[in-house]
């Protein structure tokens, strides 16, 4: 693979309590991402996260006939980021779809604190490739995906550091196939990791 250079970033996605074990929308082995995640946040040199951020009332929820139970209702701990996750390099964190009556899969569709869009802020970095990671694989992982590739960034996804709902039997592996189909990389951690050590033995 290329080796990593300033013009890269690590696009850590929704690892929050409500999707993992024991959270209300739990994604399978979903906490299984985060060990991976902290490895590769050692060798990218620009990481960001993002996070749903949903009010009480949203209309994803089943409640106002939405497909999901609540989940990361902003302020509640099922809301926050995995307490493994390690946060030391993350610079600068998203949140998507806070508005009660408009719903938001792609990552690209939040902002920071300041009201920064992911692709304003990548822009303004000179990222052109993004690595993607988290949950959920069939959701919001592949509508990130799907929007960075169309917004022309180079876009890899690291298919050990994502889990799937799976609503359906193999939906996230439909969902790979589709965002492999639209021109996205499909890439293992150990390659980006075993490159960049490659790199820093010579």
């Amino acid at each position: 693979m290329t080796h990593l250079d300033n013009s890269d970033a690590l696009v850590l996605v929704d690892i929050q309590n409500d999707f993992c074990p024991g959270g209300s929308l739990a994604v399978d082995e979903g906490d299984q991402v985060v060990p991976v995640v902290n490895r590769l946040m050692k060798v990218f040199p620009f990481v960001v996260s993002t996070q749903d951020w949903h009010p009480p009332n949203h209309k994803s929820f089943k409640a106002r006939g939405g497909p999901w139970p609540p989940h990361c209702v902003q302020g509640t701990a099922g809301a926050e980021l995995h307490q493994d996750l390690d946060t030391a390099t993350i610079a600068d964190y998203f949140r998507k779809a806070s508005d009660p009556d408009k719903d938001a899969y792609s990552e690209f569709e939040g902002c920071d604190v300041e009201g920064h869009s992911l692709d304003a802020v990548l822009r303004a970095k000179g990222i052109t490739r993004i690595y993607v990671a988290g949950l959920a694989t069939d959701y919001c992982v592949k509508a990130t995906v799907l929007d960075g590739l169309r917004l022309n960034y180079g876009v890899y996804v690291v298919t050990d550091a994502v889990r799937a709902v799976n609503v359906e039997p193999g939906d996230g592996e439909r969902a790979l196939a589709e965002m492999a189909g639209n021109g996205a990389n499909l890439i293992k951690s150990e390659e980006i990791v075993g490159a960049f050590a490659d790199a820093n033995e010579k």
